[in-house]
């Protein structure tokens, strides 16, 4: 509220402070040498220490900001003051007493701004004013409280608000009274009421209120391009974009849910409307910095108004092509050499955002058919479908409005070809080609209903074309053949899941896809993504396969097995690190699918473990891959134990014995010719085949023998270990003691459950966490300590 004055008169204020200024530096510099003068004849006191002066009070606020909050909360309070009077007092006065004191207040008040700017009281004169403004409205209230009691409330608050504004304007167009920045403003915010209201007062319906709001955004446009800079164009500028995106987005609505031609005809003029004075002010020089958005505004609000015209004539399935059609054809206005730079980028925008709402539109379509098919992995082999839309469908609803989406995504695909020609974009525009082109192939035989033989053979071809265009280098491309392969791969999966209805076509699918990834992994720069996908389609063909032939699942499981087995051979044969270690990954989980198969067959069981086992033998043999020599050893000792369990033995220390102590005798020479082996390494097999099978067999005893002999043997381990700081018989040792001592002690355990009342176990519970965190610091030394032990052991 602290009012800023003209130029000139700033000036001339400035200057004179200056002068100011400069004569009382005079006066203080001879001051100051009169006293320096005469205090060097005095004795001078002792200095006072820096920290024993105390800090000067720095003030939180300027004065011109207490200034303005005290002037608003007089104003406020003043205003809360008279709106009491208006509504509590009112009623105990007459017609007279009620004119006269309102009145009186109002032209005292109003008046007040006179002398107080005379004084140059400019921030008191604008309280004041807001004071007056404030008031007048009041009167208006209060007019048609006590004389305007039928008038109807609409129509007086149209009125009210028109000549609430033009008092407002007039007041603050006084020769005296125009430095005031708060009436017009305030007059401008009061405009925007007459002609809505009046709509609404004259029941013209929705479009009469639409065309309210636009025109007085017209007007607001207007005022703001014309007036100067300052607090009117401010309040115009957010007049025109509130009430303007309003009135659009109520003509759009209109556009959307008209019934018939005229209807829509109705809400394009509305929206043209719109858009014309969008495009007026985007064409001001004034309104550079706003150009593109209201560029970008009028080509949506065209394209709305065209598409509108159109729409009720065609089917619903053709509404989002007609507009895009015209979002297209804002292209050539982009051309249009006579229009500005930034009204075409905005054109440009509006096109493209058309584009992309278009694109979007047909999403739905796309994943339905890529992703729909997959409902058949609950009904497998139960029989062809009629067509592509139930071959896609299945389990989902299908979509009709959404029949057109292959015309709007190649129409889009052929705007990116053919309309962005610049270097740096073009690549990119290519890659949206070669998507949306994709997109609209993939779904046009489910929006032609063609049959379920043509819907199949239809994706094959295409993701043999995208794996040939993959392999092809081309120059253009500078996103390389990824896209182009992370399509054949999405292909290939819908491909898949759509073939899953019959027998024959899952077999013959999975054979076909697993033939043209391994061809295409000829090509090392797709060997990464190519040899995986190969191996994945190769394990789905062979579970295929033994389900078609009639096999059980564990003979199924010898199938599925070549996979690791081709995976082994071409990953030594790879060529990069992340090839390799992709198709590494893909024959474990090809192992791990065999192996799960097997499970309900113990002697094919222990079979496929072993396979499993001369195949990580067969990996160990690489430089690289030595630590795959464990993974075999486990698997070789988890075969044997499985063999065991499939011939009944009950006691299989007689095989695993004989087993563990060559173990341990090879593990103890090679520690004596290599000291820095790991115990792990030395003796970790052996004990393992020692002392697990015993374990596991203990835990299934009924007696006691077995169990105290292997908790004997463990301790000996334990303390083995414990002996000569190794840490694997320590480790080992330690956790078969604990498991057979658990063991042992289960039954007592759950005898002394039952006896025990329920609240014990909680009550143990919160002692022992209160335990645990009096001494948490000590356990964590411990902790510490004791992994330090662990460390410093072999």
């Amino acid at each position: 509220m602290t009012h800023v004055p003209p130029p000139a008169e700033e000036l001339r204020l400035i200057d004179a402070e200056l002068w100011r200024l400069d004569a009382r530096r005079v006066q203080l510099l001879t001051r100051r040498a009169w006293l320096v003068g005469h205090l060097s004849s005095l004795p001078q006191p002792a200095p006072v220490p820096a920290g024993a002066m105390p800090a000067p009070h720095r003030p939180e606020t300027t004065a011109p900001r207490v200034q303005n909050v005290l002037l608003l909360l007089g104003g406020l309070l003043l205003t809360i003051a008279a709106i009491a009077f208006t509504v509590v007092s009112w009623g105990h006065l007459g017609i007279a007493g009620r004119s006269l004191a309102l009145g009186a207040v109002t032209v005292a008040v109003m008046a007040a701004s006179l002398p107080l700017l005379g004084r140059g009281l400019r921030s008191t004169a604008e309280a004041v004013a807001g004071l007056g403004l404030a008031l007048t409205v009041l009167d208006a209230y209060a007019l048609h409280a006590a004389a305007l009691t039928g008038v109807d409330a609409r129509v007086y608050a149209a009125w009210t608000s028109a000549v609430l504004a033009a008092l407002w304007t007039g007041y603050g167009r006084l020769p005296r009274l125009r430095t005031l920045r708060l009436p017009l403003p305030a007059a401008l915010t009061a405009a925007q009421l007459p002609l809505p209201l009046g709509a609404v007062a004259a029941g013209t319906g929705p479009y009469g209120i639409t065309g309210a709001l636009l025109v007085t955004a017209a007007i607001d446009t207007v005022v703001a391009l014309r007036a100067p800079a300052g607090a009117v164009r401010i309040t115009a500028a957010v007049g025109a974009y509130g009430v303007g995106a309003w009135g659009s987005l109520g003509a759009v609505w209109l556009s959307w849910t008209a019934g018939g031609p005229g209807a829509g005809a109705r809400a394009a003029a509305l929206l043209l409307f719109a858009a014309g004075v969008a495009s007026a002010a985007a064409c001001r020089d004034r309104a550079a910095g706003h150009a593109v958005g209201l560029s970008l505004t009028v080509g949506l609000l065209a394209v709305t108004a065209l598409g509108g015209i159109v729409r009720p004539a065609l089917p619903p399935a053709w509404t989002v092509p007609a507009h895009l059609a015209f979002g297209i054809a804002l292209l050539a206005a982009v051309r249009a050499d006579r229009l500005p730079g930034r009204v075409r980028r905005g054109l440009g925008l509006a096109s493209a955002v058309v584009q992309g709402l278009a694109v979007l539109w047909a999403l739905p379509l796309l994943a339905l058919t890529l992703f729909g098919p997959a409902g058949w992995a609950l009904r497998v082999w139960s029989g062809a479908p009629g067509g592509a839309r139930q071959a896609v469908s299945v389990g989902a609803s299908w979509l009709p409005q959404t029949q057109a989406a292959p015309l709007a995504l190649a129409a889009v695909a052929a705007v990116l070809a053919l309309a962005v020609r610049d270097a740096a974009w073009r690549p990119r525009a290519l890659l949206g080609v070669l998507v949306l082109g994709w997109s609209a192939l993939m779904v046009v035989p489910v929006v032609l209903d063609v049959p379920y033989w043509a819907a199949l053979m239809s994706e094959v071809p295409a993701t043999a074309g995208l794996l040939l265009l993959a392999t092809r280098r081309r120059a253009a491309w500078s996103t390389g053949p990824f896209p182009t392969l992370v399509l054949a791969l999405v292909t290939s999966v819908s491909l898949a899941l759509l073939s899953l209805p019959t027998r024959s076509a899952t077999v013959g699918v999975l054979t076909v896809l697993t033939v043209l990834f391994a061809a295409a992994s000829g090509k090392e720069r797709l060997a990464t993504v190519t040899v995986p996908a190969a191996l994945g389609y190769g394990a789905a063909w062979a579970c295929a396969v033994g389900a078609a032939a009639g096999w059980a699942p564990p003979h199924t499981a010898l199938l599925v097995f070549l996979v690791p087995a081709v995976a082994a051979l071409t990953a030594a044969r790879a060529a990069g690190v992340r090839t390799t270690l992709a198709v590494e990954m893909t024959g474990a989980a090809a192992g791990l699918l065999a192996i799960a198969l097997a499970v309900g067959d113990p002697a094919m069981l222990c079979l496929v473990l072993s396979l499993a086992a001369v195949i990580a033998a067969g990996t160990a043999l690489r430089a690289d891959r030595r630590p795959a020599a464990h993974a075999a050893a486990a698997l070789l000792a988890l075969a044997a134990w499985v063999r065991l369990s499939a011939w009944g033995v009950t006691a299989p220390e007689a095989y695993t014995a004989p087993l563990s102590v060559p173990a341990l005798l090879t593990g103890a020479l090679r520690r004596r010719r290599d000291p820095r082996a790991s115990s792990w390494v030395a003796y970790g097999p052996g004990l393992a085949a020692m002392l697990v099978p015993s374990l596991a067999a203990a835990w299934t005893d009924a007696y006691a023998t077995r169990p105290w002999l292997l908790g004997a043997a463990a301790l000996l381990v334990t303390l083995v270990g414990a002996r000569y700081r190794l840490r694997a018989p320590l480790l080992l040792g330690g956790g078969v003691l604990v498991l057979d001592a658990l063991h042992e002690l289960a039954p007592y355990l759950v005898q002394l459950a039952g006896l025990l009342p329920r609240w014990v176990p909680p009550a143990l519970a919160g002692l022992l966490l209160l335990a645990v965190g009096a001494t948490y610091e000590q356990r964590l030394r411990n902790v510490r300590r004791a992994r330090d032990v662990l460390g410093r052991m072999n």
